[in-house]
């Protein structure tokens, strides 16, 4: 979604890298770049105008002019602001002293809050918690069946005592929901509200009926992140016509310019808790101003990686692997524990989402959109055809094997070989890694040289110093003079016996055999 705002800053933002010294009109001139780019993506006026105004007035003070590196002094400067009209800090969920906890979803229709009582039910049972969905979309036609189907795909419990399709008091249903919770022992309850295709009063006075009958502990408001300035509009008439404590945006995995999101916690002060951004029901989580900043400025965001990775992955296993691939020369590490690392880093999600989350990896966005998730599927089809053995020691798949396993996978024999190959090389590279970094680098610590190995060398030169002391020195060069001589008397030229000219000279059969 913020695609095309975090190109247009990243263009800007090297226009600048590289320059010594920042003068007024460089300023002046990437204040007007950036006011461009965030009017292109759709951010409200208001914001605009507030956000160049303090990026300007701290670009011109002594913060930029003072520093060794100005332009990453600016870049640090925009991406603080930035954090700043996302809301600043993280906003987390209060939970109620005397359990259940009711959280209130609220929004217009369309914005997704059915499949969002889904994903913030799966959410809060991975935190440890036992979620209630409670149907008080008694409007929409399908609605409870929808809100029972998501409850079921996420494993929560759900409270639908009414049918729906324009049947049943939605008031009374969100009333007996909370003493229902309490009897099956649901520390939270979601109320998953009706909306309207617009604001209209009878949407307002539904949605205040059941906040005072359940009195929230927090009224969310879902926002459909591609609804443009709108979602403004939106968000300040539910703030003031039933009022809420955090924003919720769905829809964040779409293709329309984000600005409104950036827009939302700095017009209504309100901030925003989670963020949507796809499909599937584990594809949630907490918003956090400073990694999307850190996003749109192309910066990455390893924390929210790292997170993903702690989820999936238990230390145990993660532990394993390490001494299997610091083992002699990673021979420990088999085909069905590359199998077993590649399903894990499946679980963690796309994996263009993944690499997205790198620094750096802005700058090659169009390659890493164009990976083919399915490529995963068939490296993993490749091994599961392979027998027990030949996963133990692929060194055993000769051409009728690897015949049998194209076969068996339903791919070409060559990606049978390029598959063996390249485990090979990972598996060399990564126990190379494992052992203390790459060879062949000395003086470098941590890549294969390090101190032990400088020490050494500089130990063989001193050998070869010529002294100070002039009776010395002329003695020394008398003595490898003779020692030359005498060398040429017993052999020829290359340590060669006398006689025998380097032509007719060949080299023993082991080295024939290593050189090929």
């Amino acid at each position: 979604m913020f695609d095309t705002l975090s190109d247009r800053l990243t263009g800007v933002f090297k226009t600048l890298r590289g320059k010594g010294r920042l003068s007024e009109a460089d300023i002046d001139a990437t204040a007007r770049e950036i006011r461009i780019a965030l009017l292109e993506a759709d951010v409200a006026l208001p914001v605009v105008r507030s956000f160049i105004k303090q990026v300007k007035e701290r670009a011109l003070g002594s913060e930029v002019s003072g520093a060794l590196n100005p332009a990453q002094q600016f870049i640090k400067i925009v991406n603080e602001e930035l954090v700043g009209i996302l809301g600043g800090e993280t906003r987390r969920l209060r939970f109620a002293k005397n359990p259940p906890t009711v959280i209130m979803l609220a929004g217009l229709q369309g914005a997704g809050k059915t499949t969002l009582a889904g994903k913030l039910g799966l959410w809060l049972k991975g935190q440890g918690h036992a979620p209630l969905l409670v149907a008080c979309d008694l409007q929409r036609p399908n609605a409870v069946n929808q809100l029972a189907v998501v409850a079921e795909r996420a494993g929560v419990g759900v409270y639908a005592p009414q049918p729906g399709n324009g049947v049943g008091d939605p008031v009374q249903v969100a009333k007996d929901s909370i003493e229902y919770a309490r009897t099956k022992q649901h520390d939270v309850v979601i109320v998953d509200t009706a909306g309207r295709l617009g604001i209209d009063q009878e949407l307002m006075r539904q949605a205040a009926d059941i906040r005072d009958a359940v009195s929230p502990d927090e009224v969310l408001f879902v926002v459909d992140a591609m609804i443009g300035q709108d979602a403004v509009n939106t968000a300040e008439a539910f703030r003031d016509g039933v009022g809420f404590d955090g924003v919720v945006l769905s829809k964040l995995d779409g293709d329309a310019r984000g600005g409104a999101a950036l827009s939302i916690a700095h017009v209504t002060g309100k901030n925003i808790m989670f963020a949507s951004n796809g499909e599937k029901l584990d594809e949630f989580d907490a918003f956090h101003p400073d990694r999307m900043a850190s996003r749109i400025l192309g910066m990455g965001d390893v924390l929210s990686l790292i997170e993903k990775a702690e989820q999936t992955f238990s230390q145990e296993e993660a532990a394993k692997m390490a001494s299997k691939l610091a083992s002699s020369k990673g021979k420990d590490f088999t085909l069905d524990d590359f199998l077993a690392q590649m399903e894990q880093v499946r679980k963690m999600g796309s994996i263009s989402k993944l690499l997205g989350m790198l620094p750096g990896m802005a700058q090659i966005k169009d390659q890493i959109n164009n990976i083919d998730e399915r490529d995963v599927d068939r490296t993993a089809a490749i091994i599961k055809s392979m027998t027990p053995g030949e996963r133990q020691d692929p060194t055993i798949i000769n051409g009728s094997r690897r015949a049998r396993i194209a076969r068996g996978s339903g791919v070409d024999v060559s990606m049978v070989k390029s598959l063996v190959e390249r485990f090979f090389d990972a598996r060399k590279m990564m126990s190379k890694m494992a052992a203390g970094g790459m060879p062949g680098m000395p003086g470098i610590p941590g890549m294969g040289g390090g101190p032990g190995r400088q020490k050494k060398q500089q130990k063989q030169a001193k050998g070869k110093r010529k002294s100070g002391n002039p009776m010395k020195r002329k003695a020394d060069e008398a003595a490898a003079q003779a020692r030359r001589e005498e060398a040429a008397q017993q052999g020829g030229a290359f340590g060669l016996p006398a006689g025998q000219d380097a032509k007719d000279f060949e080299l023993p059969d082991e080295f024939k055999k290593f050189m090929g």
